[in-house]
C-alpha cells in the first residue's frame, strides 16, 4: 500500500469493531503509509453531527464504512433501525467524504438480489432485494451514489472472520459437541473471508478506482459444501453433514456474484474460497489471528 511518493492517507474506519473493520485494523497495523482513525458505537454512523464532527476534526483521505446492522431478524423486526444504520449511516458519511474531498468506500452485500435466479450476479445485474436488510443496504447503495462522486460501493458475500462469532464458529463447535450439521444444499454463493475482503480494500485506498465492484472469493458452494469444507479442514471429515434442510427464509437463495468489473479491468483477484478458508483456519490455529 501507499504511492511513489510516500505520502501517509488518513484512513477512517467506520464499524471497526466488527468482522471487516477488525481484519482492516489488523492488516493496517504496522502500516508505515497509512494512519488508521477507528470509530464504532462512539462515534454512530446514524447520528448525522457526530460522524460530521469526527470527520471535520480528523480530516481522513479515506473512509471505508464497515458499520451495519447485519443481523437480519432484527432487520426484519425492526426496519426503522435497519435503515437508520444501514441507509441513513451511509447518507451521513458520504455528506461528510464529499465535504472534506475524502474517498468513501461503501461496503455492501450480495443481499441485495432477490436469489430466484441460477446464474452468477455481475455489477450489471439489477438488484433486487426482498428483505429488510437487503432493502436497506440498497438504499444506502443508492444514496452514496447520489451524494459523492468519490466512492467504491465493494459488495461481498457470505463474509466471516476472527473476532465475531459466525457461520465457521457454529459449524465447529456442533462437530465437536457431536451434533450433526443439517443444512440446506439449495442455498448457493461463495464464502469470502474478511482478510481476502481486506486485501482489496486495502489496493482501492489508493487506486484511482471508483464505482461498484463485486468482490467475493472466486468459486461456488452450498452452505452444506461450505460446512463440509470447514469440517475437513478441522478434523472432523467425518462428522455429518445433512442437506435438504429448509434454508434461512429470511437470505435469498442464489446470490453468487461474479467479480466481473475485477476481471475486464485487470485490477484484482480475489482468493479462491477454499485457498482463503484454509489460510484463515491456519491462522486461527496457530494463533496468527486475534
Amino acid at each position: 500500500m501507499g504511492n511513489a511518493m510516500g505520502v501517509i492517507n488518513r484512513v477512517w474506519i467506520a464499524g471497526a469493531n466488527g468482522r471487516l473493520g477488525s481484519a482492516l485494523c489488523r492488516r493496517f497495523a504496522n502500516s508505515a503509509s497509512c494512519k488508521v482513525l477507528t470509530s464504532d458505537r462512539d462515534v454512530p454512523v446514524e447520528d448525522g453531527k457526530q460522524v460530521g464532527r469526527f470527520a471535520d476534526l480528523n480530516h481522513p483521505d479515506v473512509i471505508i464504512n464497515c458499520a451495519g446492522l447485519t443481523d437480519v431478524r432484527r432487520c426484519e423486526d425492526c426496519p426503522e433501525e435497519a435503515y437508520k444504520i444501514n441507509a441513513l449511516g451511509a447518507r451521513n458519511l458520504a455528506v461528510a467524504a464529499r465535504r472534506i474531498d475524502a474517498k468513501l468506500i461503501q461496503i455492501s452485500t450480495d443481499d441485495v438480489f432477490d436469489g430466484t435466479g441460477d446464474a452468477a450476479l455481475c455489477e450489471f445485474d439489477d438488484p433486487h432485494p426482498v428483505t429488510m436488510y437487503g432493502k436497506s443496504k440498497y438504499a444506502g447503495e443508492k444514496l452514496v451514489r447520489e451524494l459523492t462522486d468519490k466512492h467504491v460501493i465493494v459488495r461481498s458475500s457470505w463474509l466471516y472472520g476472527a473476532g465475531t462469532y459466525d457461520f465457521v464458529d457454529r459449524v465447529r463447535e456442533a462437530a465437536e459437541a457431536g451434533e450433526p450439521v443439517r443444512l440446506p444444499a439449495d442455498e448457493i454463493s461463495s464464502p469470502t473471508s474478511a482478510d481476502a475482503l481486506a486485501g482489496f480494500i486495502e489496493y482501492l485506498i489508493t487506486a484511482r478506482e471508483y464505482g461498484l465492484y463485486h468482490a467475493s472469493c472466486e468459486g461456488r458452494c452450498s452452505r452444506a459444501d461450505w460446512a463440509r469444507e470447514i469440517l475437513r479442514l478441522t478434523g472432523h471429515p467425518d462428522a455429518a453433514v445433512g442437506e435438504g434442510a429448509a434454508g434461512n427464509t429470511l437470505r435469498p437463495r442464489f446470490t453468487l456474484l461474479d467479480n466481473m468489473m475485477m476481471r475486464i479491468t485487470g485490477i484484482y483477484r480475489m482468493p479462491d474460497w477454499k485457498d482463503a478458508l484454509a489460510d484463515y483456519l491456519a491462522g486461527r490455529q496457530t494463533g496468527g489471528r486475534a
